[in-house]
């Protein structure tokens, strides 16, 4: 990232409080800054978790002359939407991205749906898991596993999803884990919580 880059990123995040000096500091500075330096200052918000300047900064990012929709553009912004369990911003990122139709393949679908089911969406998480089946790219074996792997904790769901996976890949065998392993951890917790 360049000086400007970093002096822009210091300025948003001082003025992210005060709307109308933002909307004139990204209409004076940001939107002159080169694409490397937008897309930098973008994914440096997004690995901090400001998902406040995220969003704005993704509005700038598709408004720019040299914007084309990117699927490895829409996953980072979904997936620092998950982190932060930010359901109404993830759904306007995939309207705009069903609208630009964007695809992506298994494997990012699968770590999507993974990134929800570990933060705690799984609504969203399935929702995804139906776009992925809709999907006109082949299923794959792996993502389905990382899936079923994610809906250890939710046990109805995760049914479905290997329902689904016996169905695609017959002659392959899904990993039951032992009935008890959630509870175990909500055990393991409770005790590690009454010795403090």
């Amino acid at each position: 990232m360049s000086k400007e880059g970093l002096i822009a990123a210091k300025e948003l995040k001082r003025l992210q409080t005060q709307s109308v000096r933002l909307d004139r500091f990204i209409g004076s500075h940001v939107s002159r800054l080169l694409k490397s330096d937008l897309v930098s200052v973008l994914a440096e918000f997004q690995r901090q978790n400001q998902v406040f300047l995220c969003m704005k900064l993704y509005e700038v990012v598709r408004r720019e002359i040299w914007y084309r929709p990117d699927m490895f553009f829409y996953r980072d912004m979904l997936m620092m939407l998950a982190r932060n369990k930010k359901v109404d911003e993830t759904k306007k990122v995939w309207e705009d991205l069903k609208k630009e139709e964007v695809l992506f393949d298994q494997h990012t679908f699968g770590d999507l749906v993974r990134g929800f089911l570990d933060n705690e969406l799984p609504l969203e998480a399935m929702r995804l898991y139906g776009e992925m089946r809709e999907s006109p790219d082949r299923p794959l074996s792996l993502p389905f596993r990382v899936i079923l792997k994610g809906l250890v904790p939710y046990p109805e769901l995760r049914e479905k999803v290997k329902d689904d996976f016996l169905e695609l890949f017959p002659g392959m065998i899904v990993y039951d884990p032992p009935e008890d392993i959630c509870e175990d951890s909500d055990e393991e917790a409770r005790t590690d919580s009454d010795l403090e």
